[in-house]
């Protein structure tokens, strides 16, 4: 897994967008974000899906990999301004609107929403595949996804939610990205329409848990630890805030004993290959 991650860094640095004209700074603030790091958890997703079936179309997925993470990092820049959380750090690094302005922070988000779809429709896979590829990401990023989930968040700011309200918002917000990695994977790697739900649906709870690990990660860790602005969920609508620290904590517990169930009843080969991934990520509440 470790060499699958580093083939998917070594192609995103030699392939970040670029945008060469006389502005003094728009390149180096586009590519920013992306050469940061992170975790890279949503394209390692989509690449150990295609691993376990189709593992010579790796190559061909590094576009659609690249796209995705492009995606999810327009929703961070965005996420970050001070119209939404005001964050002043993301990545371990200053936020785009602290280091640049908050206008080069917005035009970055938009170029990575989109330059993500053109990655896809450029990759070297069938055009009905890349058409699924797009279908899917555009709902689950988009205005039945992460958008939102994006507005009931910022909306209901200072206002409880109920339970099944949080996890609505926090499925869309979160929750449906992370499911769409796993079953872009699937469409690229031709599982069938069963397994594709079955990923689906895990990648549902996989999120619903990195949510709730990310509200006990907020409350717990400092910025250093976390690399991004902690302590900034005292007016949202959080796991913790709602249930408490221990209940949320229960709650993550309950979840990734889920998520392990769902793993072991994969078939042998796609199981193995999310397990070495995820094996890091289900208990990190607990580190």
């Amino acid at each position: 897994m470790k060499q699958l991650l580093n083939t998917f860094e070594n192609y995103l640095k030699d392939n970040l967008p670029q945008s060469k004209t006389f502005h003094p700074h728009f390149e180096e603030a586009l590519g920013l974000m992306l050469d940061a790091g992170g975790k890279r958890f949503r394209p390692m997703l989509l690449l150990s899906v295609v691993k376990s079936k189709k593992s010579l179309l790796l190559a061909n997925s590094l576009d659609v990999a690249l796209g995705l993470e492009m995606l999810h990092t327009y929703s961070l820049v965005h996420d970050d301004l001070p119209a939404m959380d005001n964050s002043d750090l993301r990545r371990g690094f200053k936020t785009l609107h602290k280091k640049f302005d908050e206008v080069t922070a917005i035009l970055v988000g938009d170029a990575l929403n989109t330059e993500s779809f053109n990655k896809i429709a450029n990759a070297s896979l069938h055009n009905d595949v890349k058409i699924e590829l797009i279908k899917t990401l555009s709902a689950d990023g988009g205005i039945d996804g992460m958008i939102i989930g994006q507005a009931i968040d910022c909306f209901f700011e200072n206002q409880k939610l109920e339970l099944s309200q949080l996890e609505f918002l926090h499925i869309h917000k979160t929750a449906k990205l992370i499911a769409a990695s796993l079953k872009m994977g699937a469409i690229i790697a031709e599982y069938d329409d069963i397994t594709k739900k079955n990923l689906y649906d895990f990648g549902i709870d996989l999120g619903l848990l990195f949510q709730i690990q990310d509200d006990i990660i907020d409350e717990t860790k400092s910025e250093e630890e976390a690399g991004k602005t902690t302590s900034n969920d005292s007016n949202k609508n959080s796991f913790v805030n709602l249930l408490g620290l221990k209940g949320a904590i229960d709650s993550a517990n309950e979840l990734a004993k889920k998520c392990e169930l769902s793993l072991d009843s994969f078939e042998e080969t796609l199981s193995k290959n999310l397990k070495e991934l995820l094996s890091e990520y289900l208990y990190r509440h607990t580190l």
